[in-house]
């Protein structure tokens, strides 16, 4: 940005200012007090704002959107407002620079500038930016997700690998994970055959069960209610931000909010404290328990790790944050593409009925098998990532991405819904065609810049894995075992296709489905519907 262009944003200020003051003396009530107030007002103003346009002075941002002082570009975007980021791409380029408050943000929205943030410039964007309302839910970074990188966040992210995501302790799961699929579809059977059902809250059912007992050792029926209820209350105040939140100078007018997110960490804490407390009482009154789930490893190698009653309540929160959701989304959003594109659906069902038969239930000892459904789940991670902007890294030393700077301290978007329709990536971007990953193999884990849902790097999702594992499970079996349709009088062409904004990018309005049995059903431990 010039010096003629700072120019032409402060010179309105100062216009205005003065035309202000000048009608001071007329005004008649204005005392002297409040004259020195109206100074010291405007002089701290003028001072941020040239400090602010001084800092940027000489830095080669990316282009983008002229900011406003002060607020910067907050009266343009809201959180996680990807759609927004790919149009300012297709405006100024794929990369490109905004600010939030003071703070300065880029946004990358191709595969090359992805491998420049996730891979070449790994170590220096490894941390994260954590606003007022995540430093209460994560008390701090106490955890995985929200940690700047560093040894905590080595030995955390190794400790769910190792007790988690390993392929020992996810086949040591898959048969409960199978169970609970098969009771899901034996209570569809029942109770919505012919009917309208909406389909995200079964799926959100049998993920929680599936998540709860790799965590907990059990479903957690009975905490349900409540789980949900702090979930619903961190998105509301997540996407309800505003500018005190964002402005530091103005965040010591953040009390109000800043006591909703206390009393949200709070809650948060109380929840999964219950849970330590009552697991801790299990495991004194019968110690030789063979459990298998990551709460039992956490509080076995607590010592071992060092590991607080925060940190293990911060590691199962992300647990339940990061895969839940996730999962569901990706589930609710391939149904919407099979419901509109029915040649893939049939494709896909044949593919079942050829390789499992007619006789048994879906189990993921198919799924190697089961190439076009693999292809179905990608292409719709391709064109509907759950994550569709990355969690923002944040940068721990100035660098240059291509020619650009990227000063210290700035926030770094990968826009992984733009990438994933980005033309010069992928042929038809826009169209939904799973044949594409038939025809070349593409790796979903984050060596492949143009598939980025589970992200790269350092920060990638260690749960990746278990994430396909769950989404082919569940929508192989719902496909295998039901034929859908829309409601009655519902065109496909009709299917509302907007996202709700959020970390995680749900389908707006959920969908409406009616499923009927194509084959018998089998039998299943009925426990928790």
């Amino acid at each position: 940005m010039s010096l003629k262009e700072h120019d032409i944003i402060v010179a309105p200020l100062f216009t205005n200012e003065l035309k202000l003051m000048s009608l001071f003396p007329t005004l008649g009530f204005l005392t002297s007090s409040s004259m020195v107030i109206e100074v010291l007002s405007l002089s701290i103003t003028l001072i941020i704002i040239i400090f602010t346009l001084h800092r940027q002075l000489g830095q080669n941002l990316p282009p983008g959107p002229r900011p406003w002082p002060i607020v910067g570009n907050m009266y343009q975007i809201r959180p996680n407002d990807f759609r927004l980021l790919t149009k300012w791409s297709h405006i100024y380029g794929p990369i490109t620079s905004f600010q939030i408050g003071s703070s300065i943000c880029i946004s990358v929205s191709n595969p090359h500038l992805a491998k420049e943030v996730l891979k070449n410039h790994d170590q220096q964007l490894a941390n994260r930016h954590r606003t007022i309302g995540i430093v209460r839910f994560s008390r701090n970074g106490d955890d995985l997700t929200w940690a700047d990188y560093g040894s905590q966040f080595v030995k955390l992210k190794k400790l769910c690998v190792v007790e988690l995501f390993s392929l020992k302790n996810l086949e040591a799961h898959r048969p409960t994970r199978e169970n609970d699929v098969s009771v899901m579809i034996d209570s569809i059977n029942k109770d919505y055959c012919g009917k309208v059902l909406v389909v995200k809250n079964y799926l959100k059912k049998t993920v929680f069960n599936i998540i709860a007992r790799m965590l907990f050792g059990n479903s957690l029926v009975s905490y349900n209610g409540e789980l949900n209820a702090i979930l619903e209350a961190q998105f509301r105040s997540k996407v309800s931000l505003g500018v005190v939140e964002e402005v530091s100078w103005l965040r010591c007018l953040s009390w109000l909010k800043d006591n909703e997110n206390k009393w949200i960490g709070s809650r948060n804490h109380r929840f999964f404290q219950a849970i330590i407390i009552q697991k801790k009482e299990n495991q004194n009154s019968s110690p030789h328990h063979n459990n298998l789930s990551f709460l039992d490893a956490l509080l076995s190698r607590r010592e071992e790790y060092n590991l607080s009653d925060n940190t293990i309540s911060g590691l199962l929160w992300d647990m339940v944050t990061a895969g839940i959701d996730t999962i569901v989304a990706a589930l609710e959003w391939a149904m919407v593409e099979l419901l509109i594109n029915p040649t893939v659906k049939r494709k896909a069902q044949e593919e079942l009925d050829r390789v499992i038969g007619f006789g048994e239930v879906m189990t993921e000892s198919y799924i190697p098998n089961l190439p076009y459904l693999t292809c179905v789940v990608k292409e719709t991670l391709r064109l509907h990532p759950p994550t569709p902007l990355m969690l923002p890294h944040q940068a721990t030393t100035n660098l240059k991405i291509e020619s650009y700077g990227v000063p210290k301290g700035s926030r770094v978007y990968v826009n992984v819904w733009a990438i994933g329709r980005d033309p010069h990536a992928w042929k038809q971007p826009l169209v939904f065609q799973p044949e594409r990953f038939l025809e070349e193999d593409v790796d979903i884990k984050g060596h492949d810049f143009r598939l980025l849902a589970f992200g790269s790097g350092r920060r990638m999702c260690p749960g990746a894995q278990l994430g396909m594992n769950m989404v082919s499970l569940m929508l192989g079996s719902i496909l295998h075992r039901f034929e859908w349709s829309l409601p009655e009088g519902f065109r496909a062409e009709e299917v509302d296709m907007v996202e709700m904004l959020g970390i995680v990018a749900y389908k707006k309005i959920p969908l409406e489905v009616v499923p009927t049995p194509r084959l018998p059903m089998h039998g299943s431990n009925k426990d928790d519907y």
